[in-house]
């Protein structure tokens, strides 16, 4: 679809998403149907939207190698036309394409998984009968463990921005409500002060698909809260902010992007002496692995990381496993090979009794 038959005023779902020309009417509805019912993220839905123009890219052979199994398309059949009578055969030919560009597994894998999700919204609407992935398997995931910090490291870099003046009680704030609660980094500079709790300890987050849930937060979170409001208070660009219900505002008194708190932590991280590999989200990892650590049952933990599914909280659990083996090596007298020798490493073979 070229820009001349595009409307005058692109819905607000696409603005930060790149080459909207190259979106049929089906993706637009698609995509809008992401945002406005499903209530996707911004980058959730610039993420299929990029996933999907390079399926398309491919259906009109701008990409890839076209082959004599590749499905033929009639040279005026509109992107759409091809999308709709797309078969499992080009699927295949997607992924080979997909493999011979070097994409790792995780990334055909969350590009299959867009492709599932457009399908089955063209099913329901009643534009496709059959749909083309229904043969076609995920392929197999290598598992990795998510990095955490272990709690040394925790307070080094909970005590690297310090208090004594707004940004840093800010920041310090920040990191003490991530770590505290797990939440993600685009639920926290979405917290709004009618959102906070502060005498139960208690925020309300809208999770993913807008999905409200309460998670506790603990004393120093809420310490830390008291003394950046305090601070707050006292400074008019934030009491004259338009954006002023957000908990966390940036110098300018407007609200603060995901980007930022990542640019943030990354300061603290070289201040702090730690990795400068980790990420926001290794704070939510380690809140999740060390409440399981310190016994905390797996559905708790669910609820509070907001996971819709009991598996992906599980990841948590070879986690807590692995640390468990460690400590059981390095602690158990006879956990080490050596001191008592495994029947199977040296069979006895039997004898007749006579």
């Amino acid at each position: 679809m070229n820009s001349a038959s595009a409307p005058s005023t692109a819905p607000a779902v696409f603005n930060n998403v790149p080459e909207t020309k190259s979106f049929s009417p089906l993706v637009r509805q698609f995509l809008d149907y992401l945002k406005l019912e499903r209530h996707f993220s911004d980058y959730t839905v610039k993420s299929y939207g990029a996933d999907l123009i390079q399926f398309g890219q491919f259906l009109c052979g701008e990409i890839g190698q076209q082959t004599a199994q590749t499905q033929t398309f009639e040279a005026s059949a509109s992107l759409d036309d091809r999308q709709i009578k797309c078969e499992p055969l080009t699927i295949r030919e997607f992924l080979a394409y997909l493999y011979g560009q070097n994409y790792t597994k995780s990334t055909t894998a969350r590009k299959l998984a867009t492709l599932r999700s457009f399908y089955k919204f063209l099913i329901r609407r009643g534009s496709v009968s059959v749909n083309p992935l229904s043969t076609i398997r995920t392929p197999k995931q290598e598992k990795r463990l998510p990095k955490t910090l272990d709690l040394e490291q925790v307070q080094k870099l909970l005590d690297a921005p310090g208090d004594g003046d707004l940004l840093s009680a800010r920041d310090k704030a920040m990191l003490e409500v991530l770590y505290s609660s797990g939440i993600r980094v685009s639920e926290l500079v979405e917290l709004e002060m009618q959102d906070l709790d502060l005498q139960e300890g208690v925020l309300r987050v809208k999770g993913k698909g807008r999905k409200d849930r309460l998670t506790p937060i603990g004393s120093q979170a809420i310490k830390a809260l008291q003394r950046y409001f305090d601070m707050r208070q006292h400074d008019s660009r934030c009491q004259q902010s338009s954006n002023s219900a957000r908990v966390f505002l940036n110098k300018h008194g407007e609200s603060l992007s995901t980007r930022s708190v990542r640019r943030k932590l990354d300061k603290y991280l070289v201040q702090a002496g730690l990795d400068p590999g980790i990420s926001p989200h290794t704070l939510r990892h380690s809140f999740a692995t060390h409440l399981l650590n310190n016994g905390a049952d797996l559905r708790s933990v669910q609820e509070l990381l907001g996971h819709q599914s009991l598996s992906t909280t599980q990841i948590y659990t070879h986690l807590t496993t692995s640390r468990m083996k460690e400590a059981y090596d390095s602690a158990h007298p006879r956990a080490h090979e050596g001191t008592i020798p495994h029947p199977a490493s040296n069979p006895t073979p039997y004898s007749k009794a006579v």
